[in-house]
């Protein structure tokens, strides 16, 4: 098929775009270069007013529930909840740190599945370094842990509609309710939480130390700055699923009930007296908001400008192949896809695609999943890689280069993303 010229032009948009999200020049920050991007976008024609309305429509849902989660996970933070946890796991582990790195993988696959991965990132993450400081382990023992960390931040996020934004895009543009997502996708979230913890443990078995010092944890209960809102964290996440699933029987949004819950809880903690609720609206990444709309928006005029005529193109090929191999190898594509433009743009180009291509239901599933796990292959891959990333570098002072990343990256996410897929096959 021939490309017109204004996809060439969209296409050089999108990669001057993702060359300011990666360099970030004077420090500007991820979500003004995706809104430039946008701006150069319309400009040129690339996209227009009725462009920007449908790309809301998209992702107004996934928007205001991330915003909400966040909140709720950072006011769970503040109030020690979450340290409380990683306390309690690193005691239970007694000193052995094969338990510990199993018990953190675990913790961190939970956090992903309720607060969505990016609460994993912003939250778990510092934790887990503190807490391994605290009991003088030496810094080159500390990267297995750190890495799983951010690894399982995304390949757990599969098994809830709102444990990702990619989950949230693709079940509201496909009209996929709370509890029929959550049938199809649990098998394959354990799968890959059984795959990512087998593998990361065979990949850093030899920098793992046996034994760790167990004197200098802090009593877990000495985490807790905020006791109301600690002993609320349990009923607002049962909550949560009731109304997740109440909802999706009547198509209530998510986001209303996220937004809702939400707001309780931060009325809740600032009435307490214990947390300050300013604070953590303000350190709330709202750069990553930004981000994901003008990046849509920039991805949209690369998709009406020929990406997703020439995606439903190979999709077509695939979808022809005998046995697991379509499954498998779309889900294979839609993971290059995302770790080559970030996955919160490249969900949407694959629903837009799935949604010409007629009697292949499971793309909806292996989109998700690709979009998942797949930007596991490099650092710009997923908006909470990115995250991770900055609060390491900004809270811990550790960078982790790119190249190491992505060595990493390909060795452990390539095979888990392989088994998630064709434990999907199997349903």
């Amino acid at each position: 098929m021939i490309l017109s010229f204004r996809f060439y032009i969209s296409a050089a948009i999108f990669a001057i775009t993702l060359l300011l999200v990666i360099k970030k020049p004077k420090n500007i920050g991820i979500g003004y270069s995706a809104l430039i991007g946008a701006a150069a976008s319309y400009a040129l024609g690339m996209i227009n007013f009725s462009s920007v309305i449908a790309v809301w429509n998209i992702v107004w849902n996934a928007t205001f529930t991330f915003i909400a989660i966040i909140l709720i996970s950072l006011a769970l933070d503040e109030a020690g909840v979450f340290k409380y946890a990683a306390l309690k796991m690193a005691r239970m582990a007694e000193g052995h740190e094969t338990l510990l790195f199993l018990f953190i993988i675990i913790l961190g696959s939970r956090i992903s599945a309720i607060f969505a991965n990016d609460g994993t990132a912003l939250i778990l993450t510092p934790i887990v370094y503190e807490m391994l400081v605290n009991m003088n382990v030496e810094r080159k023992y500390i990267l297995p842990f750190i890495m799983a960390t951010g690894f399982i931040a995304d390949s757990a996020s599969l098994p809830l509609s709102v444990s990702n934004l990619v989950n949230i895009v693709s079940t509201t543009y496909f009209h996929i309710s709370f509890l029929s997502y959550a049938r199809m996708m649990i098998l394959p979230d354990l799968v890959s939480i059984a795959a990512s913890l087998g593998i990361l443990y065979i990949f850093y078995r030899k920098t793992i130390i046996s034994h760790y010092a167990t004197q200098t944890l802090g009593n877990p209960r000495e985490a807790i700055r905020s006791p109301l809102i600690a002993k609320m964290s349990v009923p607002v996440i049962i909550v949560l699923i009731i109304l997740y699933s109440v909802g999706g029987i009547y198509d209530v949004p998510i986001a209303f009930i996220s937004v809702a819950v939400a707001a309780f809880v931060m009325i809740s903690a600032r009435s307490s007296g214990d947390i300050d609720t300013v604070k953590i609206i303000r350190e709330a990444p709202w750069q990553i908001v930004i981000f994901s709309f003008g990046m849509y928006l920039v991805v949209y005029g690369l998709g009406l400008n020929g990406l997703t005529e020439l995606m439903v193109f190979l999709l077509s090929h695939i979808v022809s192949l005998p046995g697991p191999l379509p499954y498998v190898f779309s889900g294979y594509f839609f993971a290059f896809l995302a770790s080559s433009m970030n996955n919160m743009p490249s969900v949407m180009l694959g629903a837009l695609s799935i949604s010409s291509i007629h009697n292949a239901n499971y793309l909806i599933y292996t989109n998700v999943i690709g979009n998942d796990i797949g930007p596991k292959f490099t650092p710009i891959g997923s908006l909470a890689t990115l995250l991770w990333l900055h609060t390491l570098d900004r809270k811990n002072g550790i960078k982790i280069g790119y190249g190491y990343y992505m060595k990493v990256g390909f060795i452990i996410a390539l095979p888990v993303l392989t088994f998630t897929l064709l434990s999907l096959y199997l349903l």
